[in-house]
């Protein structure tokens, strides 16, 4: 397996046909005491992440990755839940070497790449705790990388909970016909966040460099107490720190899938 050096130019015969995937789970809790309150907050998921919302954050993500729109599909569900997916293009062409004319043609014909987005309320009827976890897979191919939309998606998203994962696949090959299957360098998701985000979060990192396969998980450590409920509360009261003991164990329970 032929893979770059640090400060090794790569050179590419023809298209660059890498698949770079990532995965970026977000969660959201919320403490819901009573039926208002949880109400409350199935009206507050729905106005915040109904189907335009999220395909505006897609849209918006192809922007900072180079890449054009092609097409859009979005989708509301009843009684909550929503779906878009964004068909792109890398705008910066195929980033080999064969003469300008092929390059276009072969980013219009192969260097198509999507991004799509689901949402998953759990607002379990006999639960205090509710939760709402979003999924936006990006795959790309070409020369753009789908990391660099993650501090974008921090904020734009306000997330307890972070699970990300990110893979190359294929291969391509250079301009002696050598298989190429990593055209850039990673050490680390957490490389590619910025740090005053990454303060915020403890973070666990696994790393497979020989299967160019990455994750890491985040667990917010900042809290605003305030922020995890939907009524005026005492963050210093006693019920409420228990409330608080509650929703950090069901945070630590999905970020390391614990059973109930």
């Amino acid at each position: 397996m032929h893979r770059m050096s640090p400060r090794q130019a790569l050179k590419l015969a023809g298209f660059n046909n890498l698949t770079k995937s990532l995965s970026f789970n977000l969660y959201d809790f919320c403490v819901a005491r009573n039926e208002s309150e949880r109400q409350s907050y199935i009206d507050y998921v729905s106005e915040r992440f109904h189907a335009k919302k999220i395909t505006s954050v897609l849209t918006g993500i192809c922007g900072i990755i180079e890449a054009q729109v092609l097409a859009v599909s979005d989708q509301n569900y009843e009684p909550w839940g929503a779906s878009s997916m964004v068909l792109m293009s890398d705008s910066k062409g195929g980033g080999g070497t064969l003469p300008a004319t092929h390059v276009q043609g072969a980013a219009m014909h192969l260097d198509k790449s999507h991004i799509c987005a689901h949402t998953y309320p759990d607002f379990h009827g006999g639960g205090t705790i509710c939760s709402f976890r979003i999924d936006i897979d990006i795959s790309t191919c070409g020369e753009i990388s789908p990391l660099r939309a993650l501090n974008f998606m921090f904020e734009r998203f306000d997330a307890d909970v972070v699970v990300i994962d990110y893979s190359v696949r294929g291969f391509t090959r250079d301009h002696e016909g050598r298989r190429i299957y990593m055209d850039h360098q990673v050490k680390s998701i957490q490389d590619y966040i910025a740090p005053e985000i990454l303060n915020d979060y403890y973070c666990v990192d696994l790393a497979l460099h020989s299967d160019n396969i990455w994750q890491t998980k985040m667990l917010r450590m900042q809290q605003d107490t305030m922020s995890y409920f939907r009524d005026p509360i005492d963050p210093n009261a006693q019920d409420i720190r228990a409330y608080m003991d509650a929703i950090n164990r069901e945070m630590r329970g999905v970020l390391h899938m614990w059973p109930e």
